[in-house]
C-alpha cells in the first residue's frame, strides 16, 4: 500500500469514529429532551363523567342490528368507546390504529364506534373503511352523556363499567396513552407527570 492510501484509510476511520461520537451525543440530547417534555397523553376535556366514575349505561342497536351494551358489567376486560364522524379526517387516520390495537388485544378488548347523524353516510363510512367487525351505534344521547364536543374522542371502560381513561385523540400516541394510563393506574399521563413534578418539588 502506498502512503497516500494508508493516509486515506486513516482519515476515513477518523471520520467514521467522529460521526459515531456525534450520533451518540445527539441520542443523549434526544433522551434528555424526552425526559424534560414528559409523557404526552390524550387531552382530557372538561365535562362528562370523570375517570373513576361509572360509565353511563346504554342499551343500543348498532347500524347492522347487533345489540350493544355500554356501561355496566361487561364480559370484555376493556371496552374502547370511540366517537367519530364520516367527515372527520383525523378519525379516518386513526381507524387502522384501532384495528391494530384490537388485534393485539384480541379477546381482551371490545371496540364500539359511536356517531350520530345521517344513516346513509354512516353506512357508507362503514363500507368504505371496512368497519364491519366493530359495532357502530348512532346515538345523540350517548355523545351528550359524555359531553363529547370535539372529535375524535375515546373512552376506555373496564369490565365493571368504570371509566379508566378518556380524552381527545389526535394520533396513535394519544390513543395508546389511554391503555398506558390504565396500566399505570392513573387517570391520564398528564396526571402522572403532574404528580411526579409535585413529588420532586417536595
Amino acid at each position: 500500500m502506498t502512503n497516500a492510501v494508508i493516509a486515506a484509510l486513516i482519515a476515513l476511520w477518523v471520520l467514521v469514529i467522529g460521526l459515531c461520537l456525534v450520533i451518540f451525543a445527539l441520542l443523549r440530547q434526544v433522551g434528555m429532551l424526552h425526559e424534560r417534555l414528559g409523557p404526552v397523553g390524550a387531552l382530557v376535556m372538561p365535562g362528562g363523567p370523570a375517570v373513576g366514575d361509572a360509565a353511563p349505561a346504554f342499551d343500543l342497536a348498532a347500524v347492522d342490528g347487533r345489540a350493544v351494551r355500554i356501561g355496566g358489567a361487561s364480559p370484555a376486560p376493556l371496552t374502547l368507546l370511540f366517537f367519530l364522524s364520516p367527515t372527520c379526517p383525523v378519525c379516518k387516520s386513526l381507524l387502522p390504529v384501532i384495528r391494530s390495537i384490537e388485534r393485539e388485544r384480541r379477546g381482551a378488548l371490545q371496540v364500539v364506534l359511536a356517531s350520530d347523524g345521517d344513516l346513509p353516510a354512516q353506512l357508507a363510512m362503514v363500507k368504505r373503511e371496512k368497519l364491519e367487525a366493530f359495532p357502530l351505534v348512532l346515538s345523540t344521547p350517548l355523545g351528550l352523556s359524555y359531553q363529547v364536543s370535539k372529535l375524535p374522542h375515546a373512552v376506555l371502560i373496564d369490565a365493571a363499567g368504570i371509566i379508566v381513561a378518556k380524552g381527545l385523540i389526535n394520533n396513535r400516541e394519544h390513543l395508546e396513552s389511554l391503555f398506558e394510563a390504565h396500566r399505570m393506574g392513573v387517570g391520564s399521563l398528564q396526571e402522572l407527570a403532574a404528580r411526579d413534578l409535585a413529588e420532586a418539588a417536595e
